[in-house]
């Protein structure tokens, strides 16, 4: 069976914390949360939590007229603009290779664009089709930000939409990594966005998992303490071009890691309660791809979310893989939740950290839930890790699982 290398030869983001790696550094650096009081979310009755983390000055360049958008919610416009920074990132914007078969597009989101999906409501509660156009299904369709990355960049190649809420990014690039690396693909698209909407919150508030430390934003949420609430939600888009080794190398690209090991598999459980033992094979699979043991692993990037069971799920599940001493920490206590963004998103700052050796800690990780499995935890300030090795983990509702593994590239 072919099994060629996979490489990540672009990334780029738009985030509640940056846009931009140095933006995204400074807020990591300054312990600096993107979490604030969403006053516009005061007039829905019955709403308990008034807490987001949303993209700020997201403003497109002029060639995003209205030709190019018009199939377009804010969700696929941030999935596009961050693939034109990845691509500008790896050297491949407007290359021939995008339209000639060989390049795919694995993405998605937890949802399409709400405000669309508000249109198709408003004709089923009037019996009245009002503003509805040609485009209206487009933006709010599962599939929305895979088919629009594929148009605004010309490309002919597989289209894999993963569509699995808060998995939908890290499936995208696992699901990318495993085209190329079979030969199906010599290029892909991958990763993952979500707009921030009120109904994502009301879903978390019925459900008693999200935070309501509505006058005290700044701390919360709390990942894997004993005082948390809840999580936020957030938004944002982030993708990584994934390449063929030989090829990157050929044209001689800047290579920011490799991408080694992917692990995906289901609870069979139930909807939204998390299982330790299925998110711990999740981990020994991406591991298994990846030919290599646990002592190899320098940093978890964790999925994080501040729930009770998911961070005691989760803890439990990483030290049965890893023991006590594998550093982690969750980029979410910066971000908020940014659901089908969080995957690609949390890949990509630890590939950058993985550059660096320098990795963040988990915010508001004041004092650890004793329930909570004992592990190396960062917190405090930034700590120094020299690793040849990360992995980043994510758990969606449904119980799907992932793992990603990344290997810090030094030419070898």
């Amino acid at each position: 069976m072919l099994n060629r290398r996979v490489v990540v030869t672009g990334m780029a983001a738009i985030s509640p914390i940056g846009s931009s790696w140095e933006e995204i550094r400074a807020s990591l650096q300054e312990r600096r949360s993107a979490i604030r009081y969403m006053a516009d979310w005061d007039k829905y009755e019955g709403l308990i939590t008034r807490l987001g983390a949303p993209v700020e000055k997201f403003v497109l360049p002029p060639h995003y007229d209205r030709k190019t958008t018009r199939s377009m919610g804010r969700v696929s416009l941030l999935a596009c603009r961050a693939t034109e920074q990845a691509l500008e990132d790896a050297g491949l914007l407007g290359d021939p290779v995008l339209s000639g078969g060989r390049t795919g597009v694995s993405y998605g989101s937890s949802i399409g664009s709400t405000p669309a999906v508000a249109d198709f409501g408003f004709m089923l509660l009037n019996h009245d089709i009002g503003n509805l156009n040609a485009n209206t299904y487009i933006k709010m369709m599962g599939h929305t930000t895979t088919v629009n990355v594929a148009l605004f960049f010309k490309v002919r190649g597989r289209l894999i939409p993963s569509v699995s809420a808060c998995t939908s990014g890290s499936q995208g690039v696992g699901f990318a990594y495993e085209a190329i690396k079979f030969g199906q693909q010599d290029v892909m698209l991958a990763g993952g966005a979500d707009e921030l909407c009120p109904t994502e919150a009301a879903m978390f508030d019925a459900l008693y998992a999200a935070s309501t430390r509505n006058e005290e934003p700044q701390l919360t949420p709390r990942p894997f303490d004993r005082d948390r609430d809840g999580l936020i939600i957030g938004e944002g888009a982030c993708t990584l071009v994934l390449e063929d080794l030989e090829r990157a190398l050929a044209r001689g690209a800047r290579i920011h890691a490799e991408v080694v090991g992917f692990g995906t598999n289901a609870d069979g459980n139930h909807i939204t309660q998390p299982n330790a033992d299925t998110m711990q094979v999740a981990m020994q699979l991406a591991l298994s791809d990846a030919g290599i043991g646990p002592g190899d692993i320098g940093y978890v990037s964790a999925h994080g979310t501040a729930t009770e069971q998911g961070d005691i799920a989760e803890s439990r599940a990483t030290q049965a893989v890893f023991g006590q001493t594998v550093p982690i920490s969750s980029l979410k206590s910066y971000t908020g939740h940014t659901l089908g963004a969080c995957g690609s998103l949390e890949a990509m700052v630890a590939i950058r950290m993985m550059q660096e050796s320098a990795f963040h800690p988990t915010l508001n990780l004041d004092n650890l839930d004793p329930r909570c499995a004992e592990l190396d935890y960062v917190r405090g300030g930034m700590r120094r890790i020299d690793t040849e090795y990360v992995m980043s983990n994510n758990f969606a509702f449904g119980g799907v699982n992932t793992s990603l593994i990344f290997r810090r590239w030094n030419a070898f």
